[in-house]
């Protein structure tokens, strides 16, 4: 993307706007003025889930010098999008960062009526040269809670409850699965779909049930603490996301994928800062600090924690890959073979659960 070698004076006069636009090509922001980013969540920012976890990144990136954020939530993955984002862009925003998968289309619309706007879509899968795209490869993280979720069971029995069947969610599923066989090969992991992000009377009632079908572990990938909940009041393990639920189930609470969104966050500001921002798809992992796993509960022993860590250090050194073959799917046809790994393209497709998930990756 070229990118302004000098300032672009912004036009206040909405009726001379479009003509001011013809010359602010570039992403580069003027010299001296302060940048000015907005945060879009799905959610509430205190939904002690993702929505807050993205905030706890924006608060990280107010405290840059020159710096100026704000957010708007809970807002709905549908035509209001696309007025909060046009909102946002006449509102003399610098850089806004969707973060829902959602926003995808909206984006699209409102994106190319403001090129001298920079537009970063959450897990988003196309780009434009005023639109990038970022994510984390949060699978590793889930795979080290496998690995703890398997060592922890004693049933064999794990279950999970699953917002919508996508890439994104089934990815996560299969990692956390392949880590619960690494360490228990006979255990399963029982799957079970809310289709919603954030339901949390639905959460409760699937956990309950997974329970009673004998799972002594609950992991989520949903944006509430409610599993959580549940874990501790049936007096069973749990395996949180996004942050760090152990207040909310202390004597449940083993560990949980977590993320630290202000890795990117402060990386792609300090590019919109320098001029030097260009649209492309950031897809980081352990190494960078964006994905991890929370403090280990009580009940974790000293040989699990050394077990993942040594997985974690090998992640992150390249010396282990958690999609390497041979992966077999629920019908024990071979996915990825032997001495090989999965490509991102095929991670990034993946409709399909590995042998050992109990499940549908396609429900009606």
């Amino acid at each position: 993307m070229a990118v302004m070698k000098r300032p672009c004076i912004r036009i206040l006069n909405l009726a001379l706007l479009a003509l001011s636009l013809l010359f602010c090509i570039g992403q580069g922001v003027a010299e001296g003025k302060d940048v000015r980013a907005g945060f879009i969540y799905v959610s509430s920012a205190q939904d002690a889930g993702w929505s807050h976890a993205h905030d706890l990144g924006r608060q990280a990136v107010e405290k840059i010098s020159g710096v100026n954020t704000d957010y708007v939530e809970s807002i709905s993955e549908d035509v209001y999008a696309e007025s909060v984002l046009t909102h946002m862009a006449v509102s003399e925003h610098d850089i806004i960062f969707a973060t829902s998968y959602g926003y995808m289309e909206a984006i699209f619309k409102v994106a190319p009526r403001y090129p001298n706007i920079v537009f970063m879509h959450c897990g988003g899968t196309q780009r434009a040269k005023n639109v990038g795209t970022y994510f984390g490869r949060i699978y590793q993280a889930r795979y080290l809670t496998g690995l703890v979720a398997g060592s922890m069971s004693r049933t064999g029995v794990i279950g999970y409850v699953a917002a919508y069947p996508l890439p994104e969610v089934i990815r996560g599923i299969n990692a956390f699965t392949i880590g619960v066989r690494e360490a228990n090969p006979e255990a399963k992991v029982v799957v079970r779909w809310v289709k919603s992000w954030h339901d949390t009377e639905k959460e409760k009632e699937i956990a309950h049930n997974l329970v009673n079908m004998k799972a002594d572990v609950l992991a989520q990938h949903q944006d509430s603490p409610a599993i959580q909940l549940v874990a501790q009041k049936r007096g069973v393990y749990s395996i949180g996301y996004n942050q760090d639920m152990s207040a909310f189930a202390p004597k449940a609470h083993l560990t949980a994928a977590i993320w630290r969104w202000e890795a990117i966050y402060e990386k792609v500001v300090k590019d919109v800062m320098a001029g030097t921002w260009k649209s492309q798809d950031i897809w980081w992992g352990l190494e960078s600090g964006v994905v991890d796993i929370a403090p280990f509960g009580p009940d974790v022993t000293k040989e699990i924690r050394d077990m993942v860590a040594l997985r974690k250090q090998q992640i992150i050194n390249g010396h282990h890959d958690v999609f390497s073959g041979p992966v077999l799917d629920q019908k024990g046809k071979v996915r990825i073979a032997a001495k090989s790994k999965a490509t991102d393209s095929e991670l990034l497709k993946m409709n399909w659960f590995v042998n050992g998930v109990a499940g549908t990756a396609n429900p009606e």
